[in-house]
C-alpha cells in the first residue's frame, strides 16, 4: 500500500497502521487518521486505513461509519467475501472491485440523475425510472379480502 501509493494518495492511518507505515521513516503523505476521518468521503486522494481483527469486527466498523452507498471489500478468502456481501449495510457490496463503479451508467440506467441510500422505494444509483412513483386508484363496493 505504501510503496502502491506514494506520492499519490495521502494515507491517514489509525495507531497500529501508522506504526507499520511509518518504517523505516515516515513518509510525507502519511498522516495520524483521527476518528472524525472514517466514514468521510473526501472526494480527493486520500485513504484511512484501519486494523482489525477479523472479518467480523470489520463490518461492524464499517456499519457504524459507513455512508450505505458502496463497500467493498479485497479478500482472497470466499467465505469472508460472501459474509462482508451479506452483512454490510450497503446499496453496493463489492468483492475485489472498486466502489467507483457505483453509477447510472455504468448500472445501464443511463443518466444518474440522483443517488439514495435509503432501503425504501429505489436505493443506490437512480436513473429516470427510480425518480418517478406509481399512485394508484382502486374503485370498489365494499369489497373485503
Amino acid at each position: 500500500l505504501k510503496e502502491r501509493f506514494a506520492g499519490r494518495v495521502q494515507l491517514r492511518a489509525d495507531d497500529f497502521c501508522y506504526s507499520v507505515l511509518a518504517k523505516p521513516e515516515v513518509p510525507e503523505y502519511l498522516l495520524h487518521a483521527t476518528e472524525d476521518d472514517y466514514g468521510f468521503e473526501f472526494l480527493d486522494y486520500i485513504c484511512c486505513v484501519k486494523a482489525v481483527d477479523d472479518v467480523e469486527e470489520a463490518i461492524a466498523y464499517i456499519n457504524s461509519h459507513n455512508t450505505k452507498h458502496s463497500e467493498s471489500i479485497i479478500t482472497e478468502n470466499r467465505a469472508n467475501a460472501r459474509l462482508f456481501q451479506a452483512k454490510i449495510d450497503a446499496a453496493c457490496v463489492y468483492v475485489n472491485s472498486s466502489t467507483r463503479f457505483t453509477d447510472g451508467g455504468e448500472f445501464g440506467f443511463g443518466a444518474e440523475l440522483g443517488i439514495s441510500t435509503q432501503k425504501l422505494h429505489a436505493r443506490g444509483p437512480m436513473g429516470i425510472k427510480a425518480l418517478t412513483t406509481i399512485k394508484y386508484f382502486i374503485d370498489g363496493d365494499g369489497q373485503i379480502r
